[in-house]
């Protein structure tokens, strides 16, 4: 037989060579730095936070058990640091996990002060009723004592707030916010685009930045970018605006897009790892409230969630209304009874006025207020008060400028039937076709009505623009903020516009 041939040799297969690394463009480079920064200081404010919590509690420890004022709180036996060292770490991870829980390291939060400061005043608030639960449960020993809890809380929240003043004075620095911000880009062009140009332009404390705007393919329509706010290009460029100005975000805010225009438009977004937004101009009102939920299976978006509708802000914010109102009973003795002699002697009759208004949810109550008309100033019927109006007493004019007619209504705040914030309560009789005439007017009785408001603060009182009026409000609920009940009560002081 023949020798059998060889075998083939079988081909030698080339190694494949690597991808060559493409470099990132401009935008991408400016992208990752901008988030590895803000890691680093969501890294680095965490680890100041642990260490201020911990320098806390052990003050706390130091003032119940070492210092002179021990002495009088009567310890019962010598507590020493070593025996407390487990309570004072158990203290400090729990506290931890409570800002973290409230979403104070969230990155888009760094530059935002107030949001950060409600963050540790609630995890503080849940902190100290924690603290003392676990306490009873695992029956530490020695026990964790009620007072050093008490010191713990309070001094906890004074340091982290104290902290983070510092740390934000230096995060608002223009050199470091503008490392922080994220530009975005708006496709076409709404009313709402007026309106996120007003909340976005608040400089170094704003974490958004509005790099321009974007011609959509069938033009601009009724509404066109003013001159704050450049005209970039076509909506078929939008790829090229992405490198060039090194946008972050693409906010879509004409929604007479296609769908195979917003699919193409996301699909560009994610090539150019931008982050990529739709307005919902389909709702008109309570945007923040605008989430994604599941109703047996199907995903829906709809309005649900609010600030005021979380059972904790609710009792926070009448906790604050019981001792707000309580305080302000007690300080008002004296002023009511000088300005009622007043109104008395140049208006004989009642000092007190009482009106039906409406409140939360529909519900009608009675307003208290100093008298600050003529005893007649109705006979004609109910109508707003002007500018000089002569049914307005001398002193009424008065107290109507520094808002001293409205002290009474602090009883109405203890009982529950107003806020010491919130959309001001109006008279059922003007209001009556307000619902029907002006959009998402019945939204503002969603929450409480109160002494004072954002749309006071604003200028926005007595006869003026009521749709201007109804927009502060709807603003103030959605996104309300412990704090800012604060700042509106002292701006009350200050902001006296329009006020007649």
């Amino acid at each position: 037989m023949p020798p059998s041939a060889p075998p083939a040799a079988l081909p030698v297969q080339a190694k494949p060579r690597p991808a060559p690394v493409v470099p990132a463009h401009g935008s991408e480079t400016r992208r990752i730095d901008r988030r590895a920064f803000g890691a680093r200081l969501i890294v680095f404010s965490f680890a100041s936070d642990l260490l201020v919590v911990i320098a806390m509690l052990l003050l706390a420890y130091w003032v119940r058990f070492v210092s002179p004022v021990s002495v009088w709180l009567k310890a019962d036996e010598l507590v020493t640091l070593n025996s407390y060292v487990g309570q004072i770490a158990l203290g400090a991870t729990l506290m931890m996990a409570l800002l973290i829980n409230f979403r104070t390291y969230h990155p888009a939060h760094l530059l935002s002060f107030c949001t950060i400061a409600g963050s540790i005043v609630k995890s503080t608030t849940v902190w100290i009723l924690a603290f003392m639960g676990i306490s009873l449960v695992l029956k530490f020993e020695p026990g964790i004592s009620r007072l050093y809890t008490l010191f713990g809380f309070g001094l906890s929240t004074v340091g982290l707030l104290t902290w983070r003043v510092f740390f934000n004075r230096y995060l608002w620095q223009e050199s470091i916010a503008r490392r922080l911000r994220e530009r975005v880009l708006i496709i076409g062009w709404t009313k709402e685009s007026n309106r996120m140009i007003q909340l976005l332009s608040r400089g170094s404390r704003c974490p958004y930045e509005i790099a321009g705007a974007v011609e959509p393919p069938l033009g601009f329509g009724e509404m066109s970018p003013g001159e704050s706010v450049p005209m970039l290009g076509h909506y078929n460029e939008t790829r090229d605006l992405i490198r060039q100005h090194d946008i972050d975000a693409v906010l879509v805010s004409d929604l007479n897009l296609s769908r195979n225009e917003l699919t193409d438009l996301a699909i560009i977004c994610e090539k150019e790892l931008a982050d990529f937004k739709i307005v919902p101009n389909c709702f008109q009102i309570l945007l923040s409230g605008l989430h994604l939920e599941s109703m047996n299976g199907v995903p829906v978006l709809g309005v649900s969630h609010l600030p005021l509708h979380s059972a904790f802000n609710q009792y926070v914010k009448r906790l604050t209304d019981i001792i707000g109102g309580g305080f302000g009973m007690l300080m008002a003795v004296p002023i009511l009874s000088f300005f009622g002699l007043l109104v008395w002697l140049e208006s004989k009759g009642p000092i007190f006025y009482k009106q039906v208004r409406v409140g939360r949810d529909g519900k009608l109550f009675h307003i208290l207020k100093i008298r600050s008309m003529r005893m007649d100033s109705e006979m004609n019927g109910v109508g707003w008060t002007v500018k000089g109006d002569p049914r307005v007493l001398k002193v009424g004019a008065f107290m109507r400028k520094w808002n001293i007619d409205e002290i009474p209504q602090f009883w109405n705040v203890l009982k529950g039937e107003m806020s010491l914030v919130g959309p001001r309560p109006e008279r059922p009789e003007l209001i009556h076709d307000f619902k029907e005439e002006i959009p998402h007017y019945n939204a503002r009785h969603s929450v409480k009505p109160g002494i004072t408001g954002w749309a006071q603060i604003n200028g926005l009182r007595g006869d003026t623009d009521l749709v201007e009026r109804i927009k502060c409000d709807l603003y103030y609920i959605e996104n309300w903020k412990f704090l800012w009940d604060f700042q509106i009560m002292a701006l009350t002081f200050f902001k006296r516009e329009n006020a007649c």
